[in-house]
Protein backbone atom coordinates (compact mmCIF):
# COMPACT_ATOMS: atom_id res chain seq x y z
CA UNK A 1 0.00 0.00 0.00
CA UNK A 2 2.92 2.55 0.68
CA UNK A 3 4.95 1.48 -1.88
CA UNK A 4 1.34 2.15 -4.20
CA UNK A 5 1.35 6.26 -2.83
CA UNK A 6 4.92 6.12 -3.58
CA UNK A 7 4.93 5.34 -7.34
CA UNK A 8 1.68 7.41 -7.34
CA UNK A 9 3.53 10.62 -6.43
CA UNK A 10 6.64 9.47 -8.34
CA UNK A 11 5.56 9.05 -12.05
CA UNK A 12 3.52 12.83 -12.08
CA UNK A 13 6.86 14.11 -11.05
CA UNK A 14 9.36 11.91 -12.93
CA UNK A 15 7.23 12.70 -15.92
CA UNK A 16 7.66 16.41 -15.42
CA UNK A 17 11.05 16.21 -14.80
CA UNK A 18 11.98 14.42 -18.30
CA UNK A 19 9.64 16.79 -19.94
CA UNK A 20 11.44 20.01 -18.46
CA UNK A 21 14.93 18.23 -19.20
CA UNK A 22 13.70 17.24 -22.94
CA UNK A 23 12.46 20.95 -23.64
CA UNK A 24 15.93 22.39 -21.45
CA UNK A 25 17.91 20.50 -23.81
CA UNK A 26 16.87 21.51 -27.29
CA UNK A 27 14.85 18.17 -28.05
CA UNK A 28 11.25 19.96 -28.69
CA UNK A 29 12.96 22.66 -30.87
CA UNK A 30 14.49 19.81 -32.90
CA UNK A 31 10.95 18.09 -33.36
CA UNK A 32 9.19 20.80 -33.79
CA UNK A 33 11.61 22.49 -35.66
CA UNK A 34 11.74 25.96 -33.53
CA UNK A 35 14.94 28.35 -32.77
CA UNK A 36 15.57 29.32 -29.60
CA UNK A 37 13.99 32.25 -29.69
CA UNK A 38 10.35 30.99 -30.19
CA UNK A 39 10.38 28.32 -27.91
CA UNK A 40 12.51 30.17 -24.61
CA UNK A 41 13.94 27.10 -22.29
CA UNK A 42 12.82 26.59 -19.12
CA UNK A 43 16.20 28.19 -17.48
CA UNK A 44 15.65 31.48 -19.82
CA UNK A 45 11.94 32.22 -18.46
CA UNK A 46 13.32 30.97 -14.81
CA UNK A 47 15.65 33.54 -15.10
CA UNK A 48 13.55 35.84 -16.53
CA UNK A 49 10.70 35.38 -14.20
CA UNK A 50 13.06 36.16 -11.21
CA UNK A 51 14.13 39.49 -12.38
CA UNK A 52 10.79 40.48 -12.80
CA UNK A 53 8.89 38.45 -10.48
CA UNK A 54 7.44 41.85 -8.55
CA UNK A 55 5.50 43.16 -11.97
CA UNK A 56 4.61 39.28 -12.39
CA UNK A 57 2.94 39.13 -9.35
CA UNK A 58 1.00 42.32 -9.56
CA UNK A 59 -0.68 41.03 -12.68
CA UNK A 60 -1.41 38.12 -11.23
CA UNK A 61 -3.20 39.80 -8.31
CA UNK A 62 -5.34 41.53 -10.91
CA UNK A 63 -6.15 38.70 -12.83
CA UNK A 64 -6.56 36.55 -9.76
CA UNK A 65 -8.99 39.19 -8.07
CA UNK A 66 -11.15 39.56 -11.05
CA UNK A 67 -11.04 35.73 -11.86
CA UNK A 68 -11.82 34.87 -7.96
CA UNK A 69 -14.83 37.44 -7.96
CA UNK A 70 -16.57 36.13 -11.45
CA UNK A 71 -16.49 32.64 -9.46
CA UNK A 72 -17.71 33.39 -6.92
CA UNK A 73 -20.85 35.86 -8.26
CA UNK A 74 -21.60 32.93 -11.51
CA UNK A 75 -21.11 30.03 -8.90
CA UNK A 76 -23.85 31.51 -7.05
CA UNK A 77 -25.78 32.62 -9.92
CA UNK A 78 -25.55 29.07 -11.05
CA UNK A 79 -26.33 27.67 -7.69
CA UNK A 80 -29.80 29.71 -7.17
CA UNK A 81 -30.76 28.57 -10.63
CA UNK A 82 -30.45 24.73 -9.82
CA UNK A 83 -32.99 25.21 -6.50
CA UNK A 84 -35.16 27.57 -8.54
CA UNK A 85 -35.28 24.84 -11.37
CA UNK A 86 -35.81 22.12 -8.28
CA UNK A 87 -37.96 23.52 -6.58
CA UNK A 88 -39.96 24.65 -9.03
CA UNK A 89 -39.65 22.50 -12.06
CA UNK A 90 -41.66 24.48 -14.78
CA UNK A 91 -39.81 27.62 -14.29
CA UNK A 92 -37.15 26.82 -13.42
CA UNK A 93 -36.04 24.57 -16.66
CA UNK A 94 -35.68 27.71 -18.78
CA UNK A 95 -33.62 29.04 -17.10
CA UNK A 96 -31.32 26.14 -16.99
CA UNK A 97 -31.89 26.04 -20.43
CA UNK A 98 -30.79 29.99 -21.03
CA UNK A 99 -27.40 29.22 -18.83
CA UNK A 100 -27.17 26.41 -21.09
CA UNK A 101 -27.21 28.59 -24.39
CA UNK A 102 -24.77 30.99 -22.84
CA UNK A 103 -22.11 28.64 -21.93
CA UNK A 104 -22.59 27.75 -25.80
CA UNK A 105 -21.35 31.54 -26.05
CA UNK A 106 -17.21 31.58 -27.21
CA UNK A 107 -15.27 33.69 -24.53
CA UNK A 108 -13.72 35.50 -27.47
CA UNK A 109 -17.15 36.41 -28.11
CA UNK A 110 -17.88 37.50 -25.00
CA UNK A 111 -15.04 39.90 -24.12
CA UNK A 112 -15.73 42.14 -26.68
CA UNK A 113 -19.01 42.89 -25.52
CA UNK A 114 -18.58 43.01 -21.96
CA UNK A 115 -15.74 45.98 -23.08
CA UNK A 116 -19.20 47.60 -24.24
CA UNK A 117 -21.17 47.72 -21.14
CA UNK A 118 -18.69 48.16 -18.62
CA UNK A 119 -16.22 50.90 -18.50
CA UNK A 120 -13.26 49.53 -16.63
CA UNK A 121 -11.19 46.33 -17.68
CA UNK A 122 -11.88 44.49 -14.51
CA UNK A 123 -15.62 44.82 -14.40
CA UNK A 124 -15.32 43.43 -17.72
CA UNK A 125 -13.37 40.80 -16.77
CA UNK A 126 -15.48 39.67 -13.42
CA UNK A 127 -18.46 39.54 -16.26
CA UNK A 128 -17.23 37.46 -18.12
CA UNK A 129 -15.77 34.89 -15.55
CA UNK A 130 -19.63 35.16 -14.04
CA UNK A 131 -21.03 34.11 -17.25
CA UNK A 132 -19.00 31.29 -17.83
CA UNK A 133 -18.80 29.86 -14.37
CA UNK A 134 -22.90 29.84 -14.31
CA UNK A 135 -23.23 27.10 -16.35
CA UNK A 136 -20.85 24.35 -14.81
CA UNK A 137 -22.34 25.36 -11.54
CA UNK A 138 -25.99 25.02 -12.36
CA UNK A 139 -25.75 22.00 -14.61
CA UNK A 140 -23.53 20.04 -11.99
CA UNK A 141 -25.53 21.07 -8.68
CA UNK A 142 -28.84 20.12 -10.66
CA UNK A 143 -28.02 16.86 -11.36
CA UNK A 144 -26.38 16.29 -7.95
CA UNK A 145 -30.22 17.60 -6.51
CA UNK A 146 -32.58 15.49 -8.29
CA UNK A 147 -30.06 12.34 -8.70
CA UNK A 148 -31.49 11.07 -5.58
CA UNK A 149 -30.85 7.37 -4.32
CA UNK A 150 -33.45 5.10 -4.43
CA UNK A 151 -36.58 5.52 -2.35
CA UNK A 152 -35.03 8.46 -0.36
CA UNK A 153 -37.50 10.77 -1.61
CA UNK A 154 -40.35 8.75 -1.02
CA UNK A 155 -38.81 8.17 2.88
CA UNK A 156 -38.99 11.80 3.01
CA UNK A 157 -42.66 12.23 1.63
CA UNK A 158 -43.73 9.07 3.50
CA UNK A 159 -42.67 10.89 6.87
CA UNK A 160 -44.56 14.43 5.83
CA UNK A 161 -41.08 16.28 5.34
CA UNK A 162 -41.96 19.81 4.08
CA UNK A 163 -40.14 21.50 0.90
CA UNK A 164 -37.63 22.89 2.22
CA UNK A 165 -36.78 20.15 4.91
CA UNK A 166 -36.16 17.55 1.91
CA UNK A 167 -33.86 20.22 0.48
CA UNK A 168 -32.06 20.99 3.11
CA UNK A 169 -31.86 17.05 4.56
CA UNK A 170 -31.92 15.33 0.60
CA UNK A 171 -31.04 17.25 -2.09
CA UNK A 172 -28.43 19.86 -0.49
CA UNK A 173 -26.03 17.24 0.90
CA UNK A 174 -26.50 14.92 -2.11
CA UNK A 175 -25.39 17.81 -4.32
CA UNK A 176 -22.40 19.15 -2.83
CA UNK A 177 -19.87 16.61 -4.31
CA UNK A 178 -21.33 17.70 -7.71
CA UNK A 179 -20.76 21.63 -6.59
CA UNK A 180 -17.56 21.18 -5.78
CA UNK A 181 -17.19 19.45 -9.11
CA UNK A 182 -18.26 22.59 -10.88
CA UNK A 183 -15.93 24.69 -8.50
CA UNK A 184 -12.85 22.75 -9.81
CA UNK A 185 -14.00 23.03 -13.38
CA UNK A 186 -14.66 26.64 -12.82
CA UNK A 187 -11.40 27.22 -11.29
CA UNK A 188 -9.54 26.53 -14.44
CA UNK A 189 -12.06 28.17 -16.58
CA UNK A 190 -12.36 31.59 -14.43
CA UNK A 191 -8.59 31.57 -15.08
CA UNK A 192 -8.97 31.35 -18.80
CA UNK A 193 -11.76 33.50 -19.00
CA UNK A 194 -9.98 36.41 -17.03
CA UNK A 195 -6.83 36.10 -19.37
CA UNK A 196 -8.96 36.14 -22.15
CA UNK A 197 -10.95 38.67 -21.31
CA UNK A 198 -7.57 41.41 -20.53
CA UNK A 199 -6.53 40.84 -24.48
CA UNK A 200 -9.96 42.71 -25.40
CA UNK A 201 -9.58 45.30 -21.61
CA UNK A 202 -8.74 49.15 -22.02
CA UNK A 203 -6.31 48.15 -19.55
CA UNK A 204 -2.60 47.73 -19.12
CA UNK A 205 -2.12 45.02 -16.55
CA UNK A 206 -2.84 41.76 -16.05
CA UNK A 207 -1.47 38.38 -17.00
CA UNK A 208 -3.44 38.52 -20.19
CA UNK A 209 -2.47 42.08 -21.20
CA UNK A 210 1.21 41.10 -19.93
CA UNK A 211 1.21 37.74 -22.52
CA UNK A 212 -0.12 39.64 -25.15
CA UNK A 213 2.39 43.12 -24.80
CA UNK A 214 5.14 40.74 -24.19
CA UNK A 215 4.84 38.78 -27.38
CA UNK A 216 4.11 41.26 -29.24
CA UNK A 217 7.53 42.72 -28.71
CA UNK A 218 9.02 40.09 -29.51
CA UNK A 219 10.28 38.92 -25.75
CA UNK A 220 9.54 35.36 -25.63
CA UNK A 221 11.05 34.43 -22.62
CA UNK A 222 9.01 37.11 -20.49
CA UNK A 223 5.68 36.08 -22.28
CA UNK A 224 6.14 32.67 -21.34
CA UNK A 225 7.08 33.66 -17.65
CA UNK A 226 3.59 34.90 -17.77
CA UNK A 227 1.98 31.76 -18.74
CA UNK A 228 4.23 29.83 -15.69
CA UNK A 229 2.85 32.27 -13.43
CA UNK A 230 -0.90 31.90 -14.51
CA UNK A 231 -0.63 28.21 -14.68
CA UNK A 232 1.14 28.33 -10.95
CA UNK A 233 -1.88 30.05 -9.60
CA UNK A 234 -4.65 27.89 -11.60
CA UNK A 235 -2.73 24.50 -10.18
CA UNK A 236 -3.01 26.74 -6.47
CA UNK A 237 -6.40 27.27 -6.26
CA UNK A 238 -6.95 23.78 -7.97
CA UNK A 239 -5.25 22.55 -4.94
CA UNK A 240 -7.42 24.82 -2.48
CA UNK A 241 -11.05 23.63 -3.68
CA UNK A 242 -9.47 20.01 -3.54
CA UNK A 243 -8.41 20.33 0.21
CA UNK A 244 -11.73 21.81 1.43
CA UNK A 245 -13.55 19.61 -0.70
CA UNK A 246 -11.90 17.21 1.56
CA UNK A 247 -12.51 18.55 4.97
CA UNK A 248 -16.64 19.60 4.00
CA UNK A 249 -17.82 16.30 2.57
CA UNK A 250 -15.48 13.58 3.77
CA UNK A 251 -18.05 11.77 4.76
CA UNK A 252 -18.70 11.00 0.46
CA UNK A 253 -17.36 7.97 -0.79
CA UNK A 254 -15.12 9.54 -3.30
CA UNK A 255 -12.76 11.18 -0.11
CA UNK A 256 -12.30 7.41 1.42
Amino acid sequence: MKREKIMRVFWPIGFGIAFLLLWEFGIFHDLLNLKPFQLPIPSEIAITLFENYEQAFSDMLITVTGALIGLVIGSFIGFCIAVVATIFPKWGFGGMILVTALNAVPIVALSPIMNLWFTTGMFQKIGVVTVVCMAAMAINAYYGMNDLKPFSLDLMHSSAASRWHIFKKLRLPNSLPNVFTALRINIASAIIAAIISEYFATSTAGLGFGIKDNLRKAEMAMGWSYIVVASIAGVTLYLFIVLVERDVIKWHASQR
